[in-house]
């Protein structure tokens, strides 16, 4: 175990020695990852540094994403409002001609932070090292905002917090690759593991994965999860090294250090939708005034994130913003978190989904349409490549065959998710749950009306954002005629009210 960590407890049990100060804000904000970390029960693999910031804060054993991909995600986080709220729902929109512009009263994080004299800062957290933890480059940019609005690049001072003034605090995100780190295809994950040999000194065996039971027993799917247990693993090694230097500057102890990702594993039922696999992500606390070795089990959004880190550096709330300080005395347990999926590059879907304490509910506004719809972004995954082979051959599971190539999807799901953790069973047809399917559904029509939903873009909308997206592929490329052929498919479908 790293010799930080003894440091890291008896600091955080013994609060700040700076308690006058006002605290570093630090967030490590990492892609395409679940919760596999020992400190969450993964056993394949060791992850000691987060292991680490749990035993010595607060790990939230039930925090979900409001949604499951990248830029939506952190559109949402870095603005604490729902992503359908404001208008940011479709990812990576708002990038060519077809522009996005935030509600008034809505203003990025770091604007508040600076206004209020912080230094706002965001990249790898580490001089030498990237956010792929591979040696810096010169002239490194910011890290990744990724945020589908109009924004100033003048909010952040710069890509690390060095050059603040004394004294001065900062508000960090550290941008980690993360799942990313290992590829689309076999030949990228065996280079990534071969890399893993080289700086972890072993990499993970695919005899040691067990995978989710819709997924087939295939050597492609144990490779490849095999890789992303050793992206877990980097991810670790980066989170150690940051801390470390923290340690060194004499910053660590007042430092709020928020440790989450933005969505979960890139898998054909995780990233982009809302079952667990795609949303659960984990969220760990340490720093002042938090108790070590506390475990919370409510229910919790990524976009609480941002509330919190405004009170913990004495910043007023604003009364608009949709995530709640959850580390108030004041607060009280959601009730009920909600999360939406919405047009992919060129993939049209939308769906909404609300969990309880028993339930995960889902809606799905484009029944018609198989849940593996064509998609440039995912058929381009040896995964997603090796499913479709498996499909063509009639050589799938029953269960694999039914949840993936369906021609259809129900309209809505219900599912007991604590007992059935990977959401398997679709109990919205069994009269045992129909009060159960009543209640969730009214709870979620009233939070599309409450909170502004802005639901689907016009057929014009998508025509330009389409074409905004297309130049920038270029013209006659493999990407390029698919990502035109997929599109051609969604306006067909949309005519015939599929």
């Amino acid at each position: 175990m790293k010799q930080w960590l003894p440091l890291l407890f008896s600091v955080f049990l013994c609060g700040s020695s700076q308690a006058g100060d006002r605290p570093n804000i630090l967030w490590i904000v990492v892609d395409d990852m679940s919760a596999n970390f020992s400190c969450y029960g993964e056993t394949a693999i060791e992850t000691p540094v987060v292991d680490g910031l749990a035993a010595g804060g607060v790990k939230f054993t039930r925090a979900y994403a409001t949604s499951p991909v990248c830029s939506t995600f952190r559109s949402a986080l870095i603005t604490g409002m729902y992503q359908t709220s404001v208008g940011v729902h479709h990812h990576r929109s708002g990038r060519g001609e077809h522009r996005i512009q935030l509600p008034a009263g809505v203003r990025p994080l770091p604007e508040i932070f600076q206004k209020a004299g912080y230094w706002t800062c965001m990249g790898s957290g580490l001089p030498e090292l990237d956010y792929r933890s591979e040696p810096m480059r010169p002239n490194q940019k910011l890290g990744k905002a990724d945020y589908n609005f109009d924004w100033e690049e003048e909010i952040y001072d710069s890509n690390d917090w060095a050059g603040r003034d004394d004294g001065q605090p900062f508000f960090m995100q550290v941008q980690l690759h993360g799942g990313k780190l290992r590829g689309a295809s076999e030949a990228s994950n065996a280079k990534f593991q071969e890399r893993v040999k080289a700086e972890l000194g072993s990499a993970t065996s695919p005899a040691l994965v067990t995978l989710p039971p819709h997924y087939p027993d295939d050597p492609v799917f144990l490779n490849d999860w095999a890789a992303y247990l050793d992206s877990v693993r980097m991810t670790d090694y980066h989170v150690g090294k940051v801390l470390e230097r923290l340690e060194e500057e004499d910053l660590l102890e007042n430092t709020l250090i928020v440790f989450f990702t933005d969505h979960g594993i890139s898998t054909a039922r995780g990233k982009q939708f809302l079952y667990d696999e795609g949303t659960h992500i984990p969220l760990v606390l340490s720093g002042p005034g938090i108790s070590p070795g506390t475990i919370r089990e409510d229910l919790v959004e990524h976009i609480d994130v941002t509330a919190l880190s405004l009170a913990a550096a004495g910043i007023g709330i604003p009364e608009s913003m949709q995530g709640d300080d959850i580390l108030s005395e004041k607060y009280r347990s959601k009730p009920g978190v909600y999360a939406a999926r919405d047009r992919c590059g060129e993939t049209v879907d939308r769906i909404r989904s609300v969990r309880t304490e028993k339930y995960l509910y889902l809606r799905n506004f484009y029944p018609k349409r198989p849940h593996l719809q064509p998609s440039n972004y995912k058929d381009s995954k040896a995964i997603v490549r090796r499913l479709r082979e498996l499909h063509g051959e009639g050589s799938l599971a029953e269960l694999s065959e039914r949840l993936f190539f369906s021609p259809g999807r129900a309209p809505e799901e219900l599912y007991l998710y604590h007992e059935d953790p990977w959401q398997l069973r679709n109990l919205a047809a069994d009269p045992n749950h129909a009060a159960a399917l009543l209640e969730h559904r009214q709870r979620l029509d009233r939070w599309i009306v409450e909170t502004g939903d802005m639901g689907s873009e016009s057929p014009e909308i998508y025509a330009q954002e389409i074409e905004d997206e297309l130049n920038h592929i270029k013209p006659g490329s493999t990407r390029y005629e698919e990502f035109s052929a997929n599109a051609e498919l969604m306006k067909r479908w949309a005519l015939e009210g599929k």
